[in-house]
């Protein structure tokens, strides 16, 4: 019985995790700022982020945005996108978002988050974020 055991759990290590489906994705950067995203992973690399910013959809700002993602090193993962969020009522601050980071079981993702500005020489903002697969995704 121990042999099976052990095993298993050597084919169960040895399999990449899967990253296809939705993520709710939680980020905390540095300053304490923090937003939500809907990490929707499909085939090929591809995907996109839905910001779930209500202030954004208030104010007719886009919310979704195509991604691209990579698996490598067994569980390692990154995930990035060129996005908008929100500064204030009407402003917007563009860069381009980068999600690297580990699965620390199949349904949840933590690591490092960068944020770097596409318009002027403001410097990147850095953090952390927290991937949950959704129900259903």
């Amino acid at each position: 019985m121990l042999i099976v055991q052990t095993c298993c759990a050597a084919v169960a290590q040895a399999q990449s995790p899967n990253l296809i489906g939705k993520w709710n994705v939680e980020i905390t950067f540095a300053n304490g700022t923090r937003h939500s995203l809907r990490f929707d992973a499909q085939g090929e690399g591809k995907g996109s982020f839905e910001l779930l910013d209500p202030r954004a959809k208030v104010w007719g700002a886009t919310t979704h945005f195509e991604a691209k993602w990579t698996l490598s090193d067994g569980n390692s993962v990154m995930f990035s996108a060129p996005l908008e969020f929100m500064l204030g009522n009407v402003g917007r601050d563009a860069g381009t978002l980068e999600c690297k980071g580990k699965f620390e079981t199949e349904s949840l993702i933590t690591g490092e988050v960068e944020f770097s500005p596409l318009v002027g020489d403001g410097p990147s903002k850095s953090g952390t974020f927290k991937a949950i697969r959704a129900a259903g995704g």
